[in-house]
Formats: structure tokens, sequence, C-alpha cells
């Protein structure tokens, strides 16, 4: 900590971390490949009037170091306008992810029968299957942190991940269907009704992979489905609220805190508290203990995701958002949970009131403008709306719009919110773990981009 701040720096934090890694693949039938990793080093951050260097070693030799921190003292040793680090408002940290059965109680061949059998039940669903492949993966993260400012906290963060992909074929035709879990839990996580869970998802997708179709294009309603919708959520307005983006003026909410920006039905929150779930933070990584931000509450914008720079920029305690993806990277404002809570009525309820428009339940890839929210996602399935009621199921569309727009646009929320528990990662110059989700909405109109 002296090395790091040689040359009169305002500030200095270390990071610690060991994390190892197990992973079982099955493909043809067979788990065919088993591997273990293991990554380890630190990270020295340094802060010098409003300036930050960074630096990192693979090793904890004394040496390897001294040689970091005087590194990050050197590049912070540069003229910059800024304000550093404040001290942290000590609150209670929680463990929000406690581990039942340990992972290492689970040796590698239980493990492989486990994904031996959860390969056989998907197999067994349809003859129309003919490929599955499925990843079972466990990362486990040893983590310590200290700071110039007296702050000394570590952590231990479990990650378990369950992935398969099926391949289906008919008639000269293939589909594929891929379901995941993923939570911060021990080997406990791996049971029957698990499998049970994901198997129906499968199932469900099924009898409308080769019906669906590409419906005509246009601007109309649409209806979102609870849970995984929630990926519009986080990326084409939940990143409009890390406070980086709006403290250097890219977000197009950097001017709206403490102003209504949609209707007062929704509130928008970003949670490191969920027991169990892949975006939990018990402590961030530059120290805060994790907690539930609310970014927008009955319509009005109340928060950004704050790090510690951005904290005391704005002059507020910092939310527990700063993270990064490795000890190799420097942290910066990042979501965990984010998800909008219920409203009122149901899902039905939402269907029955649109005479034209389209119903999607399953998003893949998309592209989204940060600064101004533009995106556009790509729709993997859905329903047409017609007079109130789904009918032909589409596929292959692009949905299109501007995020705040989109927001400012939902004219009904259902009382069914939920968090869609698969691998979501997201990737902001580095990569996090994070989930999503989100009741089911109506938003009144969007670009649809099908069939002319």
């Amino acid at each position: 900590m002296e090395s790091a701040l040689s040359r009169s720096g305002d500030y200095a934090d270390i990071f610690f971390e060991s994390t190892t890694s197990d992973e079982l693949t099955l493909r043809d039938g067979e788990v065919s490949a088993v591997e273990s990793t293991a990554d380890y080093g630190v990270g020295i951050r340094v802060i010098k009037d409003g300036h930050t260097g960074y630096a990192y070693a693979e090793s904890t030799l004394p040496a390897e170091m001294e040689r970091a921190a005087r590194t990050a003292a050197s590049i912070a040793d540069c003229p910059a306008a800024g304000t550093a680090p404040a001290p942290l408002t000590r609150l209670q940290v929680t463990n929000h992810y406690p581990i039942r059965t340990p992972w290492e109680s689970l040796d590698v061949c239980a493990r492989k029968a486990f994904l031996s059998h959860f390969g056989e039940r998907l197999s067994a669903l349809s003859p129309l299957i003919v490929r599955v492949v499925a990843n079972l993966a466990y990362d486990h993260s040893d983590i310590l942190f200290a700071n110039s400012l007296g702050d000394l906290f570590c952590d231990e963060r479990p990650i378990l991940s369950l992935v398969a992909s099926c391949i289906l074929e008919k008639e000269g035709h293939s589909e594929n269907v891929t379901v995941s879990r993923s939570f911060r839990r021990g080997s406990e996580m791996l049971s029957e009704a698990l499998l049970d869970e994901m198997v129906a998802e499968v199932e469900a997708h099924i009898p409308y992979l080769f019906e669906a179709r590409r419906p005509k294009g246009g601007r109309m309603p649409v209806v979102m489905a609870a849970g995984s919708s929630g990926i519009l959520l986080h990326e084409a307005i939940g990143h409009a609220f890390e406070a980086d983006f709006n403290r250097k003026g890219v977000s197009i909410f950097s001017d709206k805190m403490g102003k209504r920006i949609c209707s007062r039905q929704i509130n928008v929150v970003d949670d490191a508290t969920l027991p169990g779930n892949r975006g939990a933070v018990n402590i961030d990584d530059e120290g805060t203990p994790g907690q539930k931000t609310y970014m927008v509450r009955e319509g009005v914008l109340t928060s950004y995701l704050h790090d510690r720079i951005s904290a005391a920029h704005y002059g507020v305690a910092p939310t527990g958002n700063g993270r990064r993806e490795s000890f190799r990277f420097n942290p910066i404002p990042r979501m965990r949970a984010t998800y909008m809570e219920s409203g009122s009525g149901t899902q039905e309820e939402i269907i029955h009131s649109v005479k034209r428009g389209i119903f999607v339940d399953s998003f893949t890839n998309g592209e989204v403008e940060i600064g101004a929210g533009d995106f556009t996602f790509y729709v993997k399935s859905g329903f047409l709306i017609e007079n109130g009621r789904l009918t032909q199921p589409i596929k292959d569309i692009n949905i299109i719009g501007n995020g705040p727009q989109a927001l400012a646009d939902i004219v009904a929320v259902a009382a069914d919110s939920r968090i869609d528990n698969s691998t979501w990662t997201c990737g902001k110059d580095q990569y996090c773990p994070v989930s999503c989700g989100m009741p089911s909405v109506l938003v009144k109109s969007l670009i649809v981009g099908g069939d002319l």
C-alpha cells in the first residue's frame, strides 16, 4: 500500500483473487470432456487527482506486487480533474449465497452420472431430437480486498451452471432449443426437480418449432412475457442507469435525476441480495456491501448505479455496483440482478387488450446504442396476437425501438414478475455474471421487423 501511494496518491486499493473452475461436457450421449483450471493474482488501483492507474500481477510474490503497485502509482501520477473516492459508510455484510453441499463433496463420477442422466431425459423427449449437447460448470472465487481507507473484506463466490442445447430435425429442416440455469450455490442445486423444470421448458417449445413463421412487419403493440424479457430491460435501459455513462454525459438519463420517466406503476430495481442468484454480490469488487437499489420508483428516476468514484462525484453513497471480470480489470459500474417489480392484473388480461400485435417469450442476441438507447433485439420465439388471442407461432424477427421511449411506452404491467435464472453474462468491456427479470408488460408501439 505504501508503494501504491508513493507518488502522493489520494487512494489505493488491492484486490486479490483465486479462482478454480471445473467443467464437464456431454456430446453424442457421452460425457467426453472434463476440464479443471485455476487462476490467481492481484490487481492494484491508485487514484490521484481523479486520474486512475491500474496494474496487476499473476503472482503474489512481494517483488511482483511491488512492481504492480509502483506501475499503478506511476500511471495515476498525471494531471487530471476529478474526485477521489470517499470513505465507505459502513453497512452490515450478509451472505447471500450460503452453500449447503460443497461442490468438492460430489466426485467426478457423480457429476458425470448426473450430466448423462440429463442428456438421456432430453433425448427421450421427442424422436425429432437428433443431438444433445450439455455442459455442467462450477467456478469458485476467493476474494480479499483492502484499501488505503482501512476497509478490509473477503468473500467466497460460487457459481454453478447447467446448460443444454437440443438439435431437432424434420423434413430436412433443423431447429434448436437451448435451456440453462445458473446460481451461486453448491452441488445441492443438482436435483431431479431442476431437471424436471429444464426438461419441461424444452418440451414446451417443441410443438411450435416447425410451425412458427415470420409475421408481417410494421409498428405494433408488443407484449413481453415475464422472465427472459428482462434482458431487454438490462440492455436497452439498465446500462443507461450506470453512473459512469451519466457522469460523462453519454446517457440519455444524465439530466433526468428526480424526474418522471415512465408510468407510476413501474419500479425498476438492481439487486445484489437475491439469495443464491447468479447476480448476487455479498461485497462488490471495491469493498462495498451488496444492496438493493431502486433506479426507478413509481416512475421517477431515483438513483444511478454507482461505484466509489461516481458516488464521490455525485456526493452520494456507493450502491455496490463496482464490479470487474477478474483481478486483471479495473472495477466500473455494472449491473447485478436487474428487474422490474410486479404491477397489477394478469398476462391474459394484457393479451386480451391487444387487437393486433405480437407476444414474445424468448430473446437471443441484440444490439444497443447505450447513449441514445436505440436497440435491435432478435426474437427467437413468440406468437401473433389477433383479437386478443395468441394464434400463429412466430420466429426469426427483430424488434426495434428506443429503450427510454419503450420504458415510457409501457402501458400495462402484470403481477407476475419473475427472475430468469439462465446463464446471463454482461459484456461491458469486460464480462460479469448477471441476471434479469420482469413481469409481463405491454409496450404500446415498437417496430417489428418481419415479412412486408
